[in-house]
């Protein structure tokens, strides 16, 4: 793979009780920032905090071979109601372990210990890649611009995840 951009193609899935997609902040976040760094949105969606209407939709993209990433924002907390990690890894052909475990130590550095409450997870799926962020703003940010933004960009040095899409 050369030093040439890819653009990837992204849906986008906010889980939330609350939130409808013309007041979605974190949402609307990530797509302003996907485009920004010249990737597509190809859809987007708001759902409940419900493990199979998540599932649902993230089962709807992984089967749509135009679709190569999903990003969530929302339900990864300690609450009765955040089951985004659970619908996700229930999906997982393989795990990216290392992916909650860096987001939390970005995290750290804006919240404190108070990462230890983010169950940000990510995955692979039926050759996609599955990543599940906090629903807060700043946790969207500190997601895309520290590690989605460099995994997710073709030309990023020494690899990155979409030289791997080819040999998933």
């Amino acid at each position: 793979m050369g030093s040439d951009f890819i653009s990837v193609r992204i849906a986008l899935l906010t889980v939330s009780d609350t939130r409808l997609e013309k007041d979605d902040e974190s949402g609307n976040l990530l797509a302003d920032l996907i485009k920004r760094d010249g990737h597509e949105v190809v859809d987007r969606s708001v759902v409940l905090d419900d493990q199979n209407l998540i599932q649902n939709s993230v089962r709807k993209w992984i089967a749509d071979q135009t679709v190569q990433v999903i990003i969530s924002t929302g339900g990864t907390g300690l609450t009765a109601r955040d089951v985004t990690p659970e619908a996700f890894e229930e999906l997982y052909d393989k795990k990216i372990e290392g992916f909650g475990e860096l987001f939390r130590m970005i995290s750290y550095n804006h919240v404190g210990t108070s990462t230890m409450q983010s169950r940000a997870t990510a995955g692979i799926a039926n050759k996609t890649y599955l990543f599940a962020l906090p629903g807060s703003p700043n946790a969207c940010r500190d997601g895309w611009d520290y590690i989605l933004k460099y995994q997710l960009d073709s030309r990023h040095k020494p690899c990155n995840l979409i030289q791997l899409l080819p040999r998933l």
